[in-house]
């Protein structure tokens, strides 16, 4: 969650406001974007000897890969079992209905045995959301690319760059697009700025579906393999690789016009021991249409 001034500045620049004329005799009118702070609080627990892996977790990745590459070497058994609590604040802003812009920072405190750590920054970001193609009730699906780029901090040896891409492909069964299906790729790789640590590409494949009730609660269900190939530092090594399932369960009350009010989701990712993640989603509006 890439938070510098610079960057937070372009997205707002990026959302400046576009106008809309009525067919009719009304005034022009404004159309500004949805802006708000997408306020996220994960817990996660993390088993020993990996990373804090799974879908879209790069603010958690980031605080465990930094972990590794700067306190690996003294750690003689790998890395060790692991809670965190991280809290995620990206100033998103939602340009049209097909492009959203996001950066900001992350912070998070952990307890690997002995203790919470002081909560700390520990990465920031900057990323895209956008539809390539809106399905628009025909045969062809929507197709939704998200590219996020996280760095850890502080910058100094052992830091990490994340790149992180996520390709999905949403069907609607009906023209509100009230139900559907799910399909799609999440691709992370992560660059340490050390010539001894090093950390393969972690690759997320996954299928699975929606249903929005009139009430506007929204379920999503998301089943897949994830596939890590393992990190070393001084040629030894810290997280093995391992190909197991994971699963995300999502449960967001929307408005009318379909802005997330508020969300949770539980993830169960298999690595090969059980690592579970709970995280609670409040955006916080400063603009909502």
């Amino acid at each position: 969650m890439r938070a510098t001034a610079i960057g937070l500045s372009c997205l707002t620049l990026s959302a400046g406001a576009a106008f809309a004329v009525d067919d009719g005799d009304a005034p022009a009118k404004p159309t500004v974007p949805n802006i708000y702070l997408d306020l996220r609080t994960t817990y996660a627990t993390i088993p020993a000897g990996t990373l804090g892996l799974g879908f879209g977790n790069t603010s958690l990745s980031a605080a465990f890969e930094a972990l590794a590459a700067r306190r690996g070497a003294t750690l003689p058994s790998g890395l060790p079992a692991a809670k965190s609590i991280a809290i995620d604040l990206p100033l998103t802003v939602d340009v049209s209905d097909r492009v959203s812009l996001y950066g900001g920072v992350s912070g998070s405190t952990t307890d690997i045995g002995s203790g919470w750590s002081t909560f700390d920054i520990t990465s920031w970001n900057i990323g895209i959301q956008a539809d390539l193609y809106q399905q628009n009730g025909g045969k062809i699906p929507t197709i939704t690319l998200q590219s996020t780029l996280t760095q850890s901090v502080p910058t100094e040896q052992g830091m990490t760059t994340t790149f992180n891409n996520i390709l999905e492909f949403d069907y609607a069964l009906d023209e509100d697009e009230t139900r559907g299906w799910l399909a799609g790729v999440q691709y992370t790789y992560t660059d340490i700025a050390s010539q001894l640590a090093s950390i393969k590409p972690n690759t997320i494949l996954y299928a699975g579906g929606y249903y929005q009730w009139p009430s506007n609660w929204k379920f999503t269900g998301r089943l897949g393999v994830q596939s890590f190939g393992g990190a070393r530092i001084a040629g030894r090594t810290l997280a093995e690789s391992f190909t197991q399932p994971i699963l995300r369960l999502d449960l967001d009350r929307m408005d009318d016009n379909d802005n997330r009010l508020f969300g949770i989701t539980a993830q169960i990712a298999w690595m090969p021991k059980p690592s579970y993640q709970l995280t609670l989603r409040t955006p916080l509006y400063a603009v909502r249409k």
